[in-house]
């Protein structure tokens, strides 16, 4: 009987041995099962954030090529707007070149009177011309002298006048479209 016993008792041994053993593996194959199941969750995140990358990565290269393609268009236009500017003065200048072209092949016997008349004519479509253009001239004389828009040459005492005031314009001074191009060159009360 103590055989049996100590049959019993050592098959209870590798018993509890076996079912701890199972249990063990078990417990293993749930962790390697666990562990599997987070690698292919962390490979699904990454290969979704990898597809995220490669979409922007493409959207910043069509970007990049759509603004230079808009830069070379804008270039483009800005040359052709220039282009087609010169060309709109260019051709209200011609009546005025063929006026000239006339002028100088008269004969030299013609009375001054007829040249000044032909020169007077050549000016007003000349100041038409820029005029249409958007020219404008600077009012100086009399004016406060304003550096944006004089250039005083010369300061003379005048008593009867206000300091800045300008007595004389040497040159004209001309705005295009609210631009000064030139200048007036004064004389000023100083």
């Amino acid at each position: 009987m103590t055989d049996n016993k100590e049959k019993d008792c050592s098959q209870e041994i590798v018993d509890e041995k076996s079912q701890a053993v199972e249990n063990s593996q078990e417990v293993s194959s749930q962790e390697v099962c666990f562990d599997y199941t987070e690698v292919e969750q962390m490979m699904t995140v990454i290969e979704e954030k990898n597809r995220l990358l490669q979409e922007h990565a493409e959207r910043v290269k069509r970007l990049q090529a759509d603004f230079d393609n808009f830069r070379r268009r804008t270039r483009q236009e800005k040359e052709d707007l220039s282009s087609l500017v010169t060309q709109n003065l260019i051709k209200e200048l011609l009546p005025l070149l063929d006026n000239f072209e006339r002028a100088m092949a008269t004969e030299a016997a013609q009375d001054a009177a007829a040249i000044r008349s032909g020169v007077e004519m050549m000016y007003r479509q000349f100041s038409s011309a820029l005029e249409k253009n958007g020219l404008e001239q600077i009012n100086a004389v009399g004016q406060t002298f304003d550096p944006q828009f004089h250039e005083a040459i010369m300061r003379v005492d005048d008593c009867d006048k206000p300091e800045g005031t300008i007595v004389e314009e040497l040159q004209k001074g001309y705005i295009v479209r609210g631009k000064v191009v030139r200048p007036s060159m004064v004389k000023v009360v100083g």
